[in-house]
């Protein structure tokens, strides 16, 4: 995790850099062409908390959201169906499109505050949507399991600014009569995925630590096999 932060940290230090320094050309430059500052050379001396500040320095441009059709689904009504895509929330019909459409959602939400000076483009990949079935949501609850690659990519060249880094998001799984009640109040298996994953890529593009996965317990343990 702190390999993949010191990546977004360089390349930010090169852009600080090329800002500073008339010979450079303007920061819409390829980052390759940039020159790091000392301190943000490999194997400088740690600057600690000050030289990882400017982690939040960025800005969106572009998102690609891939489900490969390689991903199993299951529409099997079991509290722990096999397969690598599990989602009901949608009428039945392409559940690839329409994982697809859930990240690329929440990615855009996540990221809109983000207002900096370094352009990046995310590149997604998902590798396991597994959510609650009626038979468990509406009974026992569980957990939804949740992961995917993220690389930074620049949005001008696609040049890649970190190696892919998987992330597990997994998020607590309403059941029974508080899945009801979120239901009332507008809470949708949807609605909370969509608002987790938001979070999810927030904290992995403004924080040093990013998102940290839950401990979840046993069932969290059992949709992985």
């Amino acid at each position: 995790m702190k390999r993949f932060k010191l990546v977004l940290v360089l390349v930010l230090g090169g852009l600080v850099s090329a800002c500073a320094n008339p010979n450079i050309a303007s920061r819409n430059a390829p980052f390759e062409t940039t020159t790091l500052p000392p301190a943000a050379q490999p194997g400088a001396p740690s600057q600690g908390a000050q030289t990882l500040a400017p982690l939040s320095d960025v800005r969106v441009e572009a998102i690609t959201v891939r489900v490969p059709r390689s991903l199993k689904v299951s529409e099997a009504n079991r509290f722990l169906p096999s397969g690598d895509i599990v989602w009901r929330d949608d009428p039945v019909g392409d559940r690839y499109n329409q994982v697809q459409a859930i990240f690329e959602t929440a990615l855009a939400r996540g990221t809109a505050p983000l207002e900096g000076a370094l352009p990046i483009a995310l590149d997604i990949e998902v590798t396991r949507f597994h959510a609650l079935t009626e038979k468990a949501r509406y009974t026992t609850g569980g957990v939804h399991n949740i992961s995917f690659f993220l690389t930074l990519r620049d949005p001008a060249t696609g040049v890649m600014l970190s190696e892919p880094r998987h992330i597990r998001a997994d998020l607590s799984g309403l059941g029974g009569r508080a899945a009801l009640q979120a239901e009332a109040r507008g809470q949708t298996q949807k609605v909370r995925i969509t608002d987790h994953l938001a979070h999810v890529i927030r904290q992995e593009l403004t924080t040093v630590e990013g998102f940290e996965n839950p401990k979840l317990g046993l069932i969290q343990a059992m949709n992985q096999i």
